[in-house]
């Protein structure tokens, strides 16, 4: 597999996709951006929320860059990302160029070159692409099939997953002609199988480092079910290079979900596991609040222990004993432990302070 880089500009630091690097987890921003050009509070709120992100283990941000304001409010916030961030572009390849006007620290570029227009254009943005040294990532799903791949889709002599990896391999093409090869790939249905399948077949064919995951998967349940099927399918095959898990909720959650994914592939290493009891009519402490409450700054943790929060003595210390440190209800109070060894017997109001002073004590 080839190997992109996304070079580290400002206070971001550089990362490798592809050719053996470790799989990266990445995101995209929900909102408009354009409110930080004229307010500094709301572009360092801006700024901080990346770095929870960033603590949480995403790598790759991505913002979608639709009118000139939001491609210059991107340039300003790369400029002082701690991540590398992605300018996600569609039609207007002026947009491109905009986003990498003068000394931008913008790391990667998405676009899909069929909904760019000419060739002329496209090579315009592969140049000043190169210029810079920033990648492209091509994304194709299945609203973007050109005339001819579309009529033989549509007629039942191409099926929509091979569709996917031909428009793909098409698309790339277009800029390997040109010369320019710092390409990541990204084919992305609304159903498991077809994900999987135009993946499949694209890495067949093909060297360029995968972007994958499934779109439109729907809100958190739905979306985490599906994005692990085909995410974890994949990655067993050795298919895949960097994962998004699409969801209609918070980059929070989908950063979170795609952690737990690499993990339990064996693909990530370290950090704060938490696991925590389904909750019954036996429980004497609230697990769902406690984890709600706790769970970004838990995961954040760069200590590498397993965290248990449990509704009662049941499976408290005894079921979760192998926890390094853990809680759970214990009459009208909670008790702290670690290893299985009660070392805490604290008030359900001073619960919370505890079990993080015992936290930063592993």
């Amino acid at each position: 597999m080839r190997q992109v880089i996304l070079k580290g500009r400002g206070s971001a630091e550089t990362l490798c996709i592809g050719g053996g690097a470790p799989v990266s987890i990445q995101t995209m921003w929900k909102e408009g951006i354009v409110p930080v050009l004229g307010d500094g509070r709301v572009l360092a709120a801006l700024l901080n929320r990346i770095e929870q992100l960033r603590d949480l283990g995403c790598g790759i941000l991505r913002f979608a860059v639709p009118d000139e304001a939001s491609a210059d409010a991107l340039r300003l916030i790369a400029e002082r990302s701690v991540l590398p961030l992605v300018a996600d572009i569609h039609f207007d390849y002026r947009l491109a160029l905009r986003v990498l006007q003068g000394d931008s620290r913008v790391a990667k570029v998405r676009i899909n070159p069929g909904n760019i227009g000419s060739k002329e254009r496209v090579r315009r943005v592969a140049d000043a692409c190169a210029a810079r040294g920033v990648p492209i990532r091509i994304g194709v799903n299945t609203g973007s099939f050109p005339r001819d791949i579309a009529s033989r889709v549509a007629s039942g002599r191409l099926s929509r997953a091979e569709g996917l990896s031909e428009t793909a391999l098409r698309e790339a093409a277009v800029l390997e002609d040109l010369g320019f090869t710092a390409i990541v790939v990204s084919m992305k249905s609304t159903s498991v199988e077809e994900t999987i399948a135009a993946n499949e077949a694209f890495a067949a064919k093909s060297g360029i480092p995968l972007h994958i995951g499934v779109t439109e998967a729907g809100p958190l349940i739905g979306g985490v079910v599906k994005n692990t099927l085909a995410i974890s399918r994949l990655l067993g095959e050795h298919i895949g290079a960097t994962v998004r898990v699409s969801l209609s909720s918070s980059p929070e959650n989908e950063v979170i979900a795609a952690g737990e994914i690499l993990r339990e592939c064996g693909l990530r290493k370290g950090g704060v596991r938490i696991i925590s009891c389904p909750r019954c009519g036996r429980e004497g402490f609230d697990v769902r609040s406690f984890v709600e409450k706790h769970e970004a700054a838990l995961l954040s943790c760069k200590k590498d222990a397993l965290v248990a929060v449990m509704g009662c003595e049941v499976n408290g210390p005894g079921e979760a004993a192998h926890a390094d440190l853990g809680i759970t209800g214990a009459g009208d109070g909670a008790v702290i432990f670690k290893h299985g060894k009660i070392v805490r017997r604290v008030r359900s109001e001073c619960a919370d302070k505890e079990f993080m002073e015992e936290l930063e004590s592993l």
